[in-house]
């Protein structure tokens, strides 16, 4: 069976294509800069990376473009696209309506079309790669995995704020979280690896990129997570806030006279470890400058750090302790110094970990705790694409 992942943004659309025999990648890329003269596709294909420009004005002749690849030219790993089985794609906002993976009939597009309001840039983005898709190849089936839907599990008292309760009845105002899909996968996946089952575990997941989130997870289920009705809650990240004071926020629009599209600039892309080192969103640019002698760096460092282990502590407390930590995502995966700084000083939770293994780990899985750890430690990379992929292959 092969299955064809897609993750459409709103100038991009990342693929994998799997075989599900095995669930092994056969090929994978991008298209970047959709509308812009300058287009490029890459592609990688047998461990190598080859990259091919065209104008692409809109995703349908993105997705177009992806589809000659896969079948023509120097590329071509498909001898026609009638060997494909089915479509997975990332959606990325579900509200309420969706709490599991599902076909994409025209009723369910009409009801996550409705979700646009409350991921703008995203949704519609999604949207438009499953009409690509349908235009291109309409009687395939199509499966829709949603970033969301893994956090639905939440406890009312966790997920609502305390705000009127009508702007919850009429707008859907209330947490909903990101990177389920990832949450998801390396919950389950460390389990496996540590060989026991998700029932009776408390495993905190630490998603840390450039976006980054964390997620409380009691027997396989998410009971809470730290981003809310948008990614923008929580951690300090590349360059969004985190928490911050809703008071602070309305001070900073009537001191700089901005609307609302100018304050949401303001914190998704101009704060967090952009805004404090006044010098880039990448973690590594931001401790190359510490070892300078840059303060604002090493701020930026500390508030980046104490926020992702102060939310390990709420979520020990808010479950009655911990299993398993683990940690995924670019920072998650490869940067021992954030998994080690973020949990110094954790022992009297019962972490110990041997900074041996977790200066050597990048990248892989591999438990990173001492021998002796109450709470085991884990590195697990994640796999969204291939969660994305067994779901769809779930549903066909």
């Amino acid at each position: 069976m092969k299955i064809l992942v897609l993750n459409c943004g709103s100038s991009s659309i990342k693929y994998a294509l799997y075989n599900m025999d095995d669930q092994s990648v056969i090929t994978s890329g991008g298209i970047e800069k959709i509308g812009l003269p300058d287009s490029c596709i890459i592609v990688k294909l047998n461990g190598e990376k080859y990259k091919m420009e065209r104008p692409i004005e809109e995703h349908t002749a993105g997705v177009q473009w992806i589809f000659e690849v896969l079948t023509t030219g120097d590329y071509a790993v498909l001898n026609s696209l009638e060997e494909l089985d089915a479509v997975g794609h990332r959606m990325v906002h579900g509200g309420e309506k969706f709490n599991k993976s599902v076909i994409l009939t025209p009723e369910v597009m009409e009801a996550f079309t409705a979700c646009n309001d409350l991921a703008p840039l995203h949704n519609p983005a999604n949207i438009k790669g499953v009409n690509a898709v349908s235009a291109l190849l309409p009687n395939i089936t199509q499966v829709g995995v949603f970033d969301t839907a893994f956090h639905q599990t939440m406890p009312d008292y966790a997920y609502m704020y305390a705000l009127p309760y009508e702007l919850y009845e009429k707008y859907g105002v209330r947490r909903y979280g990101f990177h389920g899909t990832s949450h998801r996968y390396v919950s389950k996946r460390v389990c496996d690896f540590l060989g026991c089952g998700v029932e009776g575990k408390k495993i905190i997941t630490c998603h840390i990129g450039n976006g980054a989130s964390i997620a409380a997870v009691k027997d396989g289920k998410c009971v809470d997570t730290s981003m809310g009705l948008t990614p923008l809650e929580g951690l300090v990240m590349g360059t969004r806030s985190g928490d911050v004071d809703a008071g602070a926020v309305t001070f900073i629009m009537d001191k700089l006279g901005l609307d609302s599209k100018g304050v949401s600039d303001l914190l998704n892309k101009k704060s967090g470890l952009a805004g404090i080192s006044c010098l880039s969103s990448d973690y590594r640019d931001v401790v190359a400058a510490i070892a300078e002698g840059n303060d604002k760096c090493r701020l930026a460092k500390d508030m980046y750090m104490y926020r992702i282990k102060k939310y390990i502590g709420q979520y020990a407390a808010a479950m009655g302790g911990v299993d398993i930590i683990l940690f995924t995502g670019g920072a998650g995966e490869n940067q021992w110094e954030v998994r080690e700084l973020t949990l110094e000083g954790l022992e009297f939770m019962g972490v110990k970990m041997d900074h041996e293994k977790n200066r050597a780990c990048r990248a892989t899985e591999a438990v990173l705790s001492a021998d002796d750890s109450k709470v085991t430690v884990c590195c697990i990379p994640t796999d969204e694409e291939l969660m994305i992929a067994l779901d769809t292959q779930a549903l066909c």
